[in-house]
Formats: C-alpha cells, sequence, structure tokens
C-alpha cells in the first residue's frame, strides 16, 4: 500500500521570526528523500511542522498511509503517530535513565504497535544485537553510536509507515556517520519505509537517497531529481561537498 508525504507552500515561524517561507517537497511511496542544509536554516522546524509539533502558518501537509489520504495540519502530535508517522530527533532525545529496553517499549506508543509490541522488540534487537545486549543498560550510559541505534530502534517499535530522521549524525565520529546512514538504508529497504532524512553531512546523505531537496534560509533552493543530480551540481560541490 502506498505511504506517501506532500508539503506544499509551507510557512512557518517562531514569534515575529520567519523560519520556512513557501516551502514544498514531496516523498513518494518507498522513497528516501533528503532535506539538505547546514544548521539554521529550516530542516528541524519543517520536521515539527509536519510532526504538528510547530503549526504552520500557512500551507498544507497531507500523507498518504496504507492507501488512505490524512491532512495533517490541525491534528495533534499524539493522532499524528497514530497514523504511522514516526520521528527520529535531532540529538536522539531519550529517557536516560530507563533502561534500554523501557526506552524502546515506550516507542510503541501507537495503537497498532502495541498488538505486536513483543514481535516489534524481537526485531529491533535482531536489528541491532548491540542493543539486545545492553537491554538492562541505561540509556544515558550508552556511547553515542548506540544511543543512536536506539533512537532509531525506538521509532521502529512504533510500527511506521513514515520515518523522519533529523540530523542522524549529530555529535557522531565519522566511522559512526557511516554505519549510521548505513543503517537507515538497510531498515528502510527491510521494513519498507517511506524516508524523509534532514541531514547537513551531504557525502553520507547522497550514498543512500534516491533523490532531495537543499534548503537555504528557508527556502527550497534547488530540487534534485536523483543523488546524482545533487552530488553534481555546481554550487552544492562548491559550497556543501568542497569540491
Amino acid at each position: 500500500m502506498a505511504n506517501s508525504l506532500s508539503i506544499e507552500k509551507i510557512d512557518a515561524a517562531y514569534g515575529a521570526v520567519r523560519v520556512l517561507e513557501d516551502v514544498s517537497l514531496k516523498v513518494n511511496s518507498g522513497e528516501t528523500v533528503v532535506l539538505l542544509g547546514t544548521n539554521g536554516n529550516g530542516k528541524s522546524t519543517l520536521m515539527k511542522c509536519v510532526m504538528g509539533i510547530v503549526r504552520p502558518r500557512a500551507g498544507a501537509i497531507v500523507v498518504e498511509i496504507d492507501g488512505e489520504r490524512y491532512d495533517l495540519i490541525g491534528r495533534s502530535t499524539e493522532q499524528i503517530v497514530d497514523l504511522g508517522i514516526a520521528l527520529v530527533p535531532e540529538g536522539r532525545r531519550l529517557f536516560p535513565r530507563l533502561t534500554v529496553e523501557e526506552n524502546l517499549l515506550l516507542g510503541a506508543f501507537r495503537r497498532k504497535a502495541r498488538t505486536a509490541l513483543k514481535s516489534n522488540l524481537d526485531f529491533c534487537f535482531e536489528c541491532f544485537p548491540r542493543l539486545a545486549e545492553r537491554r538492562a543498560q541505561l540509556a544515558g550510559s550508552l556511547s553515542g553510536g548506540e544511543q543512536q541505534m536506539l533512537a532509531l530502534a525506538r521509532a521502529l517499535m512504533l510500527a511506521p509507515r513514515i520515518l523522519l530522521i533529523d540530523e542522524p549524525s549529530v555529535g557522531l565520529a565519522p566511522v559512526l556517520v557511516s554505519r549510521t546512514i548505513d543503517k537507515i538504508k538497510e531498515l528502510k529497504d527491510q521494513y519498507n519505509l517511506t524516508v524523509l532524512m534532514a541531514e547537513q553531512n551531504f557525502p553520507q546523505a547522497l550514498r543512500i537517497a534516491d533523490r532531495g531537496y537543499v534548503i537555504v534560509h528557508g527556502q527550497i533552493a534547488f530540487e534534485g531529481r536523483s543523488a546524482d543530480e545533487l552530488n553534481n551540481n555546481e554550487l552544492i560541490r562548491k559550497f556543501y561537498l568542497g569540491l
């Protein structure tokens, strides 16, 4: 069944500070689309708009979940999560004083996910054997890479159809960034997910992207219809890839 995300002409602000202006993008069913840009350009705000955390001032956000269309504007974050949309937030935002397993169980908030809680937990431990070894360990005592694994696994406990991932490379050593990006692709393929990933590490993001957008000062500055088109754009190569 189709699972897609369509964002049309979104404006958003924090008080008098405008952050997003006329932003439109599309994530088709089964795609991995990357939203590329450096810090402060509005990537996280757009993710929060999709999740109902920030209310846009204008525009539309529509998803198709298992073939049915839903308008997300005006819905609460709880309602959006219950549709099967999960966010892996920037900075991971784990519960540091709870164990790995307790963090995972809290991820199964969605009603449909609760009915398959045990099988989803087994699936997460199969995908991330390191978490299985540390299931009784406090999340706050994990390494940065392990915490990112846990944040991804917690989102999978929701049994999502659409997965939003915000800055998965932040705070990780280069080798862990590469492993994390590889794991996202593996999970997307295995779980048949539709993925929107916001990232400032252009080379790593382009390794798994089907296509993507570049956001600058809250506006879409470039749309690449393929990873190659993004990689070969002169402005991107000069200012973001250092080539």
